[in-house]
């Protein structure tokens, strides 16, 4: 109707104008990563050394920790690119599909000829996996266009993996620390140290207890030594890490010197599935810092999203909302 005023004009009433600038949403997030197709197997258990066991069926879902985060942040309505490498097999059309669908930007999606990559997941019924990855696409040869590093150059923010090479994680860290741009990382993923040279480029490295095990070397038992095996990742030039905790929550740690920040999880009434979950946690904290939520705000947003992730079949189709964790956040208050 032509009864209601035009759009951002503010009538003689309104003394204090609101702050546009606020009001516009931040900077895209640009994910660099892997994109898999998981075989998933629903077993009672791992079969042991020469058993043959039967699966109760066979599901073919979207996955991959890059395009997981990807659709993660998407699916919570923040503008996200995605750049990955994608195969010419028959699960190609799938994995794209899945991501548009999230709402993931796919102009810098490259497709390698060859399988996608492809992830084998033992899914146990207390919930547990197994994974066998075939690296695929996401470990063929790489090469990143013009148009995909001038956009992580003027990213709000890049999230990377390590389920791509290496050096390819260094280029992007590179490139985004040179624009001032903030680099995250979850290290789910490859295993072993991480290259210094990325650990110098990271505000951010979110490992969960074991991973943070493997890139120090320490033990991660209790909180003390998970603590003291953060506070090394530091001193090897990373800003803040925080480490995911699954059902105890997480650990964050800011600058150095700055107290940590404990954060209690938020508790999911079943357990159904915990594929994708840390991806989900990851993808929801940096959109909530992306859009101006202090650390406390932004690791409850994040554990939500969690929460509603695990009680979900599949990776990328458990993604939740932003209405979903909205909801959950109201009603833990």
């Amino acid at each position: 109707s032509n009864s209601s005023p035009p759009r951002n004009s503010w009538g003689p009433s309104t003394r204090k104008r609101p702050n546009i600038a606020a009001m516009v949403t931040t900077k895209d997030l640009v994910v660099v990563g892997s994109l898999n197709c998981d075989l998933v197997l629903p077993v009672k258990r791992v079969p042991l050394p020469g058993e043959t066991l039967a699966a109760d069926g066979m599901d073919t879902v979207p996955g991959g920790k890059g395009a997981n985060q990807a659709a993660g942040a998407a699916k919570l309505g923040h503008p996200t690119h995605f750049i990955g490498q994608i195969g010419t097999d028959a699960n190609a059309s799938l994995l794209r599909a899945s991501l548009q669908e999230a709402g993931a930007k796919l102009q810098h999606l490259r497709e390698v000829p060859g399988p996608s990559g492809t992830a084998i997941i033992i899914l146990q019924s207390n919930g547990e996996n197994s994974i066998i990855i075939v690296g695929g696409a996401n470990q063929a040869e790489w090469s990143l266009s013009e148009a995909a590093k001038e956009e992580v150059s003027k990213a709000g923010a890049v999230l990377l993996q390590r389920e791509i090479p290496e050096h390819v994680n260094i280029e992007v860290a590179k490139l985004a620390k040179a624009a001032n741009v903030p680099v995250y990382m979850d290290a789910g993923g490859m295993e072993g140290p991480l290259d210094p040279q990325i650990l110098a480029c990271l505000t951010l490295l979110s490992p969960n207890e074991t991973e943070l095990n493997r890139l120090t070397n320490m033990p991660t038992e209790n909180e003390e030594q998970i603590e003291a095996a953060a506070r090394m990742l530091q001193g090897m030039g990373v800003e803040a890490v925080l480490v995911k905790l699954g059902a105890d929550g997480s650990l964050f740690l800011p600058g150095k010197g700055q107290a940590p920040i404990r954060q209690k999880a938020i508790k999911a009434e079943k357990v159904l599935d915990t594929t994708g979950a840390g991806d989900c946690f990851t993808a929801a904290y940096t959109v909530a810092i992306l859009e101006g939520m202090d650390t406390k705000a932004a690791l409850q947003f994040a554990s939500a999203a969690g929460s509603i992730c695990v009680q979900r079949a599949g990776a990328m189709p458990s993604m939740p909302s932003r209405a979903d964790v909205k909801a959950l956040l109201a009603a833990t208050k």
